[in-house]
């Protein structure tokens, strides 16, 4: 009986030590679901966090994608309007050559000009003599007269026995000695009698040089004239256009002188005439 007793005194013990095991182990296993929630919700809201950030992120590069594409745009145009301003910075000095061209041209004109007018002025003023005297008028209608027109300059003859070399050569050794009379009738004989030689564009320049020379800056004026008209393409065309600048400042035609001047800066930059057309351009520009 007593043994009965202790049995089951011994397995309520037990079933009571199992129970409160039991529930141990249920309180414990409720700490960990409660653990893993909190965790679970923690992951939520940090991954929720992560999802609102990517967001402002993908909106934040869509608009910095627009702006950049706006950039692309103001530099294309930049770019563009760039290239416009180059093409146009390099039609200036085409468009200042010529008008440069045109200006000479229309100096050479009005110097053509003002030639037929003189000449005309000779030929129908009347002699000395005749100024003081008015004639009575005719009656009815008068016929004009026409007067003869000046026949043409006969050419110089070619002297016998020499070469066209040998006459050129001769002509520039007398322009060397200061014979510019001599030089000028050599050089106009070359010229006339071997027009299409290659050096009958040397033989007009040294013509001017030798009416330089001799201070007739007038006809050295017509002489580089006829130079620049008949040989444009010649070695001597910057030359011609640097004394014909000269000699219109010997002449006190400052202004058409500038003309000239800058007229060969603008056509022939890198010769060694437009240094000296610099110079006087400036000083030119100085006096004003």
């Amino acid at each position: 009986m007593f043994r009965d007793r202790k049995f089951i005194a011994i397995l309520i013990a037990g079933i009571l030590f199992l129970a409160q095991v039991s529930n141990g182990g249920d309180k414990k296993e409720e700490k960990v679901y409660e653990l893993i929630y909190k965790d679970v919700q923690l992951i939520k809201q940090t991954l929720l966090r992560l999802e609102n950030k990517i967001n402002k992120n993908q909106e934040e590069l869509i608009r910095l994608q627009k702006n950049m594409a706006h950039w692309e745009e103001l530099l294309t145009g930049i770019r563009l309007e760039q290239a416009s301003l180059k093409d146009k910075q390099e039609e200036i000095p085409l468009i200042y050559q010529a008008i440069l061209e045109k200006l000479g041209s229309l100096y050479l004109d009005l110097q053509n000009t003002n030639q037929e007018i003189a000449t005309l002025k000779r030929i129908l003023s009347p002699p000395e003599e005749e100024q003081g005297e008015i004639a009575p008028p005719e009656q009815g209608p008068q016929k004009e007269e026409v007067q003869p027109k000046e026949p043409p300059p006969e050419k110089m003859p070619l002297p016998p026995d020499l070469s066209p070399q040998e006459i050129f050569n001769l002509a520039r050794e007398d322009y060397l000695k200061g014979h510019y009379d001599l030089a000028i009738e050599g050089f106009k004989i070359y010229k006339d009698n071997f027009p299409e030689s290659p050096l009958a564009d040397n033989a007009s320049y040294w013509i001017g040089e030798s009416l330089y020379s001799q201070e007739k800056y007038e006809e050295a004026v017509n002489q580089f004239n006829e130079l620049i008209l008949n040989y444009p393409f010649s070695d001597k065309i910057a030359s011609a256009y640097l004394k014909k600048g000269l000699s219109l400042l010997q002449m006190g035609k400052q202004e058409e002188a500038l003309t000239v001047f800058k007229l060969l800066v603008s056509k022939f930059p890198l010769e060694e005439e437009t240094k000296v057309a610099q110079e006087k351009i400036k000083e030119l520009t100085e006096k004003k």
